[in-house]
């Protein structure tokens, strides 16, 4: 899998940490790894480290870790909440694997981490999603968490706050 190609703000830990949870979720999935191995190689070896000449951007290894091993441990449940809003005739198996791992990362920061308001959940995965896609699948990606958020967390998007 190449790196994501993604411009990150100096500073930005938290939107490095994701792009890095979704490239050692996918790692998970195509080598069948240890999650606990590939969070520690992730931390001791990719982490900060600079490819072909890119800047260096620091991670937030802790949210990294989480996100990594919170969408592993729950990943039955991640993915049923995900295909539960796909369109109809989608299922998780025609996903590309790196989009369930956007997906998945994306939908447990959603259930699991309610200080991050889900619009800013749903923007950052979309940003993670342009860093491995080109096409429309960053409009696919908002659609299918703006979809869990609205169910997950209905009052965030019930609130008067602007229009949508």
């Amino acid at each position: 899998m190449t790196a994501a190609r993604r411009e990150i703000a100096p500073g930005d830990r938290r939107s490095a940490a994701r792009v890095a949870a979704v490239q050692a979720l996918y790692q998970v999935e195509v080598g069948g790894g240890a999650i606990e191995a590939v969070i520690d190689e992730f931390i001791e070896h990719r982490l900060g480290v600079a490819i072909d000449g890119a800047p260096v951007v620091e991670t937030n290894a802790e949210l990294f870790a989480e996100l990594v091993r919170g969408a592993a441990e729950r990943r039955d449940e991640l993915d049923a909440l995900i295909s539960g809003a796909l369109a109809e005739g989608w299922r998780m198996e025609r996903l590309e694997l790196v989009l369930r791992a956007v997906l998945r990362a994306g939908t447990f920061e959603l259930l699991a981490r309610p200080a991050a308001p889900a619009r800013v959940v749903i923007d950052e995965y979309v940003d993670v999603a342009h860093a491995f896609f080109a096409n429309s699948v960053p409009g696919f990606v908002n659609g299918v968490l703006d979809r869990l958020a609205r169910d997950l967390r209905p009052a965030e998007f019930d609130a008067p706050d602007g229009p949508e």
